[in-house]
């Protein structure tokens, strides 16, 4: 078992698919940057549906070729790992929201490998 269960940190990154950091999607930077960092896990959500700050509508009803749907990333850490990457992801984001909220962990389990599991 993972020492990950208890009160944590869960925090939501809101950024649109086409954002991009050092031209490579934002999304992917992210994740690299807590995978290097150690944190516990990411997962990256695409949302079928909705608006920021300018009131643009984003939506997967209108067919292009290149979509610009919103999506969030998950994190949950510890508050000091998780306020640790703050600054950083500040300067990647242009534009987006950041929210933090309390998350009681209840089981964590590293996977090990084993095949079927």
């Amino acid at each position: 078992m993972h020492g990950l269960v208890g009160e944590r940190v869960l925090m939501r990154i809101h950024i649109g698919e086409r954002d991009k950091w050092n031209g490579q999607p934002l999304y992917e930077a992210i994740v690299n940057l807590l995978r290097e960092r150690h944190y516990a896990g990411a997962t990256v959500f695409r949302a079928i549906m909705g608006f920021g700050p300018t009131a643009r509508l984003h939506t997967d009803k209108v067919l292009r070729l290149s979509l610009d749907l919103p999506l969030v990333i998950e994190c949950v850490d510890t508050e000091e790992k998780i306020n640790a990457i703050l600054p950083e992801l500040d300067q990647m984001l242009d534009g987006g929201l950041i929210t933090l909220e309390k998350a009681k962990v209840i089981t964590y389990r590293a996977h090990d490998g084993r095949p079927g599991e």
